[in-house]
């Protein structure tokens, strides 16, 4: 069947030479200067031609593995109830990214953020027996949430085209079955799109649930840390990573003893003050967790991962203490404080703070701190928590070998949701046994429009977009190089590649320099350019791979062969 042929001359696109003020990252200058989507307002974007069919064909190859596991396509809507996300706690755990509004009447909703609670009252609306189930259902629609910082270009925005999808099990290996599912389909979708990825353990978040994966896909621009193991398979994102301390050699500790410290509160000054290591002195780190004030020690040398604390405490609200915060405390002195004399502060420690290591850590009093101060001795720990910034070179969970840190961007993400949801909905099907069975649940989800920019990231150069081929929006790039003679072939070739059924640009634009259609060409990323050029009269043109930069020229026929094979 002829594919279509999308003329320039007619096409809504604008090339720019330079870069947007505004932009950070290289998809972001990319697919502004190429004329694949313009910015409306922070984190809000218009996908115009060129940019919306890549769109669409990152969603077909979604589709098409969606489908392929059986699951069923539906289209929900994205402005929400509150009821629903009242029930599950979400309503206020999704705190200020949950984009809120009222109707007329003064009613609440929400612009979607994610489906489960919808998807939910659906099957439990539609499935009343075991014998519905299992199934599986997506769909492939706009999702928002209101970013506090929205950046990047379409990689961070507050609207965004996302595929979720849902499965619904009479029993866990049913459930189980279906994240594998998924797992082996997302592979497949992103080796179909071309895009390097890593599958990595992951925390499961405000979604709740038991197993977690996340899919990366390795870039500089990358707004996700994980880590990797050089030696075996081991990899997670950071706020998965936990490790196992061994515990501490029998040592008798001396009596705790002040030192006069003045000026020292941080563990820098107190370090370069006492001449000793960082990893020698306590850290503790004061958060307000729902309102109320929770210490949490870390070796001196160790940062707290803020998100890990987050996932660790949540549903809690977690935030840092202010100077306000010291008032009315005198047990807290900013910048002096120790676990040993708090009153009424719940401790939290990392596994390396064991029972019976001994630390320099604040005295409680203005510029004193105390050394020989004992875990388990001196202070107890109310709870351990692996909430350390993970280093390059922490070792690995799995072999202890050196981790590796790498930058990336999220592009999928799979949950084994279990009964969460099932049971905040009474969601129950009449079992074999002829007795209520509670359903469980997964939640999948994939970036589609994130895909795009990480596409675009991985494989752009120093000339411009550098699409694979079958998401690009076109499968060549026809170039006529100005004169009536090259024009003419040019269209010639463009309606021969588009009856062998290929999708077809051409540059035909009148007025419009060789060089200019050139640097276009290279801009806009098709992966083949073929240029109608100075030996149109004898009907040769050259054909260019875009990736390789690779050139050859062939006879009209043979180029249209080359390309149809």
């Amino acid at each position: 069947m002829a594919a279509q042929v999308q003329r320039m001359s007619r096409l809504m696109v604008k090339t720019l030479r330079d870069d947007p003020a505004d932009a950070e990252t290289l998809s972001h200058k990319l697919l502004v200067r190429a004329g694949y989507v313009r910015r409306n307002a922070a984190g809000i974007w218009s996908w115009l031609p060129l940019g919306k069919q890549v769109l669409d064909n990152v969603a077909r190859v979604v589709r098409e593995e969606m489908d392929a596991i059986g699951g069923q396509e539906v289209l929900l809507p994205a402005v929400l109830p509150k009821e629903p996300f009242e029930a599950t706690g979400r309503w206020e755990e999704y705190g200020a990214e949950l984009f809120r509004l009222k109707d007329r009447k003064g009613a609440d909703y929400l612009l979607g953020p994610t489906h489960e609670e919808i998807f939910t009252l659906l099957v439990k609306d539609q499935c009343t027996s075991y014998k519905d189930l299992p199934v599986i259902l997506y769909q492939i629609q706009s999702k928002y949430r209101d970013e506090a910082r929205p950046r990047s270009g379409i990689l961070r925005g507050r609207e965004f085209l996302m595929k979720d999808s849902y499965s619904f099990d009479a029993t866990d290996e049913g459930l189980a079955d279906a994240y594998a599912q998924h797992r082996a389909a997302y592979i497949k979708i992103f080796q179909r799109l071309g895009l390097d990825h890593r599958v990595v353990s992951a925390v499961s978040g405000a979604m709740g649930g038991s197993a977690s994966e996340e899919f990366l896909a390795p870039a500089a621009a990358g707004e996700d840390t994980f880590v990797h193991c050089p030696s075996c398979e081991y990899a997670a994102n950071t706020e998965a990573v936990t490790f196992t301390v061994a515990p501490p050699a029998a040592v008798e500790h001396p009596a705790p003893r002040e030192l006069d410290t003045p000026d020292t509160p941080t563990i820098e000054t107190l370090a370069e003050h006492l001449g000793v290591p960082a990893s020698a002195t306590l850290k503790n780190l004061l958060v307000k967790v729902d309102g109320e004030i929770v210490a949490v020690g870390v070796p001196g040398d160790r940062e707290v991962d803020l998100g890990k604390l987050s996932d660790h405490l949540a549903p809690a609200e977690v935030e840092l203490v202010t100077a306000e915060d010291f008032t009315g405390r005198p047990d807290l002195v900013r910048g002096y404080v120790g676990p040993q004399g708090l009153e009424k502060v719940r401790y939290l420690a990392d596994p390396r703070i064991a029972a019976g290591t001994a630390w320099i850590t604040g005295a409680n009093k203005a510029g004193v701190h105390t050394e020989n101060v004992v875990a388990g001795r001196d202070f107890e720990v109310d709870e351990y928590v692996d909430v350390v910034v993970v280093e390059d070179g922490d070792p690995c969970p799995n072999c202890g070998t050196g981790l590796k840190l790498d930058r990336a961007i999220e592009i999928g993400h799979i949950f084994q949701l279990g009964r969460k949801y099932a049971d905040a909905f009474q969601l129950d099907v009449l079992g074999q046994n002829g007795k209520p069975a509670r359903v469980t649940m997964g939640s999948y989800g994939i970036g589609v429009s994130r895909a795009v920019a990480a596409l675009a990231e991985q494989t752009a150069d120093d000339k411009g977009l550098c699409w694979p081929a079958g998401i690009a929006p076109a499968d060549v790039h026809v170039v006529a190089a100005g004169k009536a003679v090259q024009t003419e072939l040019a269209l010639q070739v463009a309606d021969e590649l588009a009856a062998a059924g290929l999708r077809v640009l051409v540059d035909e634009r009148p007025g419009v320099s060789p060089g200019v259609k050139f640097t276009d060409a290279e801009l806009l990323g098709v992966p083949k350019i073929l240029v109608a050029g100075r030996r149109s009269a004898e009907g040769v043109v050259e054909l260019k791979d875009r990736r390789t930069g690779e050139r050859e020229e062939l006879s009209v026929a043979d180029a249209v062969a080359r390309l149809r094979a």
